[in-house]
């Protein structure tokens, strides 16, 4: 119980973190009266494979031109500085909150610049029916049926629509819209390593 109690403590802890000044790559704790009592130090995990909570990442630069994070790879992952929260173990060492800096993966949106979200649903409304937003989008095609039947007869241009709106189609290399970084963006909830079940009590 009190193991969990310490997590937990821990965890607010990093989720409160303010911004600092800074000490080599991690901000200053702001808990410095908190005292950390080590436990089994060598056997602790190493820090990469921390939970959420027990570490804090510093925010990806953002692109003013794609709106996305700078060296955004096509997996959709980039590389943040991360560091154990204060009274965290890890590596075999208990850290403060102001060391250990390691590198970290976070998602993030794999934005060229070339297909632009407004731009498409524009072209889906008001050219839909000659295949506009299809040619558009990288897929010549369906652009092609479109164009020779009149969008499917309008019924495949309204739900050409509905797919670009709700970000179902996108672009035909696989990268994302680009628009604004807090924008109308989509995104599909999925299962992955982060996900957390709670038992029915």
């Amino acid at each position: 119980m009190r193991f969990l109690q310490s997590q937990v403590v821990f965890g607010l802890l990093a989720i409160l973190q303010l911004p600092g000044s800074h000490s080599g790559d991690c901000p200053v704790s702001q808990y410095k009266n908190v005292v950390c009592k080590p436990t089994n130090i060598k056997s602790s995990p190493p820090c990469e494979t921390l939970n959420p909570g027990q570490y804090y990442c510093k925010e990806p630069e953002i692109s003013p031109e794609t709106q996305s994070a700078v060296d955004c790879q096509p997996n959709r992952l980039v590389n943040v500085t991360c560091c154990p929260a204060k009274c965290v173990q890890c590596g075999g060492l208990l850290y403060n909150g102001t060391e250990g800096a390691f590198t970290k993966q976070i998602p993030c949106y794999y934005v060229t610049g070339k297909y632009d979200f407004s731009t498409a649903l524009c072209l889906s409304v008001f050219l839909g029916m000659f295949g506009v937003d299809r040619f558009y989008l990288g897929y010549p095609a369906i652009g092609l049926l479109k164009l020779s039947t009149f969008g499917f007869f309008l019924l495949g241009s309204l739900i050409d629509i509905i797919l670009i709106a709700s970000q179902t189609i996108g672009p035909a290399d696989g990268s994302d819209y680009a628009m604004p970084y807090y924008g109308p963006r989509m995104e599909l909830v999925r299962e992955n390593g982060d996900t957390y079940y709670v038992s029915n009590i």
